[in-house]
């Protein structure tokens, strides 16, 4: 399949696919036009990268689970090298959070301070 036909079956654009193939995460071939050409395998890989990637782990870590992309990556047991990989990351993310919780905190004191009426809820812009 071609790259837009792959970016459609698996929720992607083609510049992300772009980027993938050249973090070494997925392959293809090259047809005489110079197209790339992708293999029906390459959608579960896809998916799996992408799934990885929405879980929190950046394209570096998923370069670890590289032996499992082709499968179902939930499925099977978990590897040590995974597995530390996924505590290194959550403590990464914990660690923004809680930097993130004490500036909007420091944030919403000094508008306390200074008499302005701070919502209890965030609204979306």
């Amino acid at each position: 399949m071609l790259i837009g036909e792959l970016a459609e079956a698996t929720g992607t654009t083609p510049r992300a696919l772009r980027h993938y193939e050249q973090a070494g995460l997925i392959s293809s071939e090259r047809a005489p036009n110079g197209y790339r050409v992708y293999g029906e395998p390459a959608a579960v890989r896809v998916r799996n990268i992408r799934a990885l990637l929405d879980a929190g782990l950046t394209l570096d870590d998923v370069h670890v689970f590289l032996p499992c992309l082709d499968g179902d990556v939930a499925a099977g047991p978990p590897s040590p090298k995974g597995l530390a990989v996924a505590r290194e990351r959550l403590a990464v993310l914990e660690a923004r959070i809680a930097a993130q919780t004490e500036a909007r905190d420091r944030l919403r004191t000094a508008l306390g301070r200074s008499g302005q009426i701070v919502e209890a809820s965030i609204t979306k812009r």
